[in-house]
């Protein structure tokens, strides 16, 4: 049995996340049309499958529970004692009073409540120190899960999105694995030992309550069902309303240049009200129930009430009894009422858990390689590859065969949507190719494990990932490295001549994504972690174009430092910067429809020409 306090943790990731295409981000739907087909879709689990589920994740903390539910137990049971005490109260403390009633009474009140307290405490601490334990341990499961996803998850499903599922959605669990949990059982158990407690004592009474319980669970059974279908509403809901609040403020300067907070404002209005109506039906429904469990739960006392008389006229019954049995109704009707309400919180977590299990239960990137490798040469052979998005109208790549040798360069040019940055995102297996084969060295890149593969390629990307850290975690993100390593990488990378103006120098926080930074300053930073990484194969994908021009001098000079000995694949917008690429692939509409040196595509007049000579019209600007 584990101690309370224990957890299994769950698998980290052996790599970061994978950016989609142009910094996209998705659903597991979206993958190439090539990828293996997903496996017939299942019948959606029933709440109880759901529930029962979610509870097997408390598994880990049996022992808190164990503590909780005899609390429940004892708590329950002071409850019944406290009511089978008003027997002897009102008999033997007023209709026939007792001078020793004066201490044994007051006394056993104070003995039953002082045992009831310290039950309760062991019951809400357990309780909710295993609700949240699950929370975490959620959280944590489907960020990992989230991290080894396909690439193409994040081309469909908005990010906010997925933070909505992993705050909003956790939290809603909270309620059903902890304060959902102890309602059903705490209520449960009062309400068993009480109406017990009316059997013993009189059962036509009893009999006159038990006629009014179908009706009330039929109630319970109906609300539970609508609480789980508004409860689902809600939560995409929630996701949407984060969507959109991301959106507007991401692009609060062009939101203001085009005059559309109006418009914004009213599209998040539009999904706030949709919202509000949906937490207003829950809160209708749970008024109505709760309004109909106590008209019946009343309907019940007055039956009561109409027996209890005629057993006391027969002489079956006397008072305290009488007081013992309406004490002991009043008891169960409070908790007849929140075992209704609770169809309300457990209703919006199994909903919950359904969305989290489903991100659980998807399918992971393909990692079936077991071809270790420690350092490869660099050899990528691109053998007729072909690419096609699930939701794509055309081909994004189509027959495209090269080969790229180590120490080389090889530029990859085209008009936008070509298929360049398609191309290099197959090499890390963002995506799988639909068609063709690549292979590092001689073997397909599925035969390499995913960790290995990705720690032979380095990427630099024109939109950099920087994380709210120091300069010095960024540089040396994902691996551990010492200090004089990480200064002489940002030393090759043009980086030093900021970083040592910094206030703390390489322990200078950099904000999110690098706010606090310049666009070539985030560059270089990125640079010099390719370089700190020192991965046989780099990418860099359009590294410069957003620059300006001193920038991209000292971007460009970085790069020269960091390309030798490498297999280096550019994606090129500005055809000065790879002269000197030792070959040039032109791609238009996903075919490579030219191939050579530079000197060689200008001297054949074709779209390689065409190109340079719109952007050197311009002054060399594309």
């Amino acid at each position: 049995m584990s101690s309370a306090g224990e957890r299994t943790p769950p698998q980290r990731p052996a790599t970061g996340p994978a950016a989609g295409p142009a910094g996209t981000t998705a659903d597991a739907s979206a993958g190439p049309a090539g990828a293996a087909p997903p496996a017939a879709e299942a019948s959606p689990p029933s709440a109880w499958q759901t529930y029962r589920r979610l509870l097997g994740h408390t598994v880990n903390y049996r022992a808190l529970l164990v503590v909780a539910m005899i609390g429940m137990v004892v708590e329950a049971a002071a409850g019944a004692a406290f009511v089978w005490l008003m027997e002897p109260l009102t008999n033997e403390g007023f209709v026939d009073p007792q001078p020793r009633m004066a201490l044994i009474l007051p006394a056993a009140i104070i003995g039953l409540f002082l045992l009831r307290g310290a039950a309760t405490f062991c019951t809400d601490y357990g309780i909710a120190r295993v609700g949240r334990s699950v929370v975490r341990d959620l959280r944590e499961l489907v960020l990992c899960k989230y991290l080894r996803l396909p690439s193409s998850r994040f081309d469909t499903e908005a990010v906010p999105q997925m933070v909505s599922r992993l705050n909003f959605d956790t939290e809603q669990v909270t309620q059903a694995s902890a304060d959902a949990l102890k309602m059903i059982i705490a209520d449960g158990l009062t309400i068993l030992f009480l109406f017990g407690l009316m059997l013993w004592t009189s059962v036509k009474v009893t009999l006159a309550m038990i006629l009014i319980a179908p009706l009330i669970g039929v109630v319970v059974w109906y609300v539970g069902g609508r609480y789980r279908r508004i409860s689902r509403g809600i939560q995409t809901g929630m996701g949407d309303l984060a969507h959109s609040a991301e959106q507007s403020l991401a692009a609060q300067q062009d939101v203001k240049v085009h005059g559309a907070q109006g418009f914004e404002q009213s599209r998040y209005s539009a999904l706030a009200n949709r919202v509000l109506g949906l937490n207003m039906k829950v809160e209708a429904t749970r008024a109505t129930s709760s309004a109909l469990v106590q008209i019946l739960a009343a309907t019940a006392l007055a039956a009561i009430v109409w027996v209890a008389i005629h057993e006391s006229l027969a002489g079956r019954l006397n008072p305290g009894e009488f007081i013992k049995l309406m004490t002991a109704m009043m008891g169960i009707i409070p908790s007849l009422r929140r075992i209704t309400n609770v169809q309300s919180v457990l209703g919006r977590g199994v909903a919950a858990a359904e969305r989290l299990f489903a991100i659980l239960d998807d399918e992971e990137e393909d990692d079936r390689g077991r071809n270790r490798v420690e350092r490869a040469r660099g050899e990528l052979v691109f053998d007729d590859v072909g690419l096609r998005y699930a939701r794509g109208d055309g081909s994004a790549l189509d027959g495209v065969s090269f080969r790229a040798a180590p120490g080389t360069v090889t530029a990859i040019v085209g008009r936008s949507g070509s298929g360049k940055t398609s191309l290099v995102r197959l090499v890390p297996r963002f995506y799988e190719p639909t068609s063709g084969r690549i292979t590092l060295d001689g073997v397909p890149l599925a035969d390499y494990p995913l960790a290995d593969l990705r720690r032979q390629i380095a990427l630099v990307g024109q939109r950099v990932a920087l994380f709210d850290d120091t300069v010095a975690a960024n540089i040396a993100y994902g691996i551990e490295a010492p200090r004089e390593s990480i200064r002489a990488a940002a030393e090759a990378a043009n980086a030093w001549e900021f970083i040592e103006r910094l206030p703390q120098g390489l322990d200078t926080p950099i904000g999110e994504n690098g706010s606090l930074l310049s666009g070539g300053q985030r560059q270089r930073l990125a640079i010099a972690r390719a370089i700190l990484r020192d991965a046989p194969i780099l990418i860099l994908d359009e590294a410069t174009a957003a620059l300006d021009t001193e920038s991209e001098r000292l971007v460009q000079d970085a790069l020269q430092r960091l390309m030798p000995d490498r297999t280096t694949l550019v994606v090129a917008h500005r055809l000065s910067t790879i002269e000197h690429a030792d070959q040039v692939l032109v791609f238009d509409q996903g075919r490579m429809v030219e191939q050579g040196t530079h000197a060689e595509l200008l001297a054949r007049g074709g779209l390689y020409a065409h190109l340079h000579a719109m952007q050197f019209r311009e002054g060399g600007a594309p």
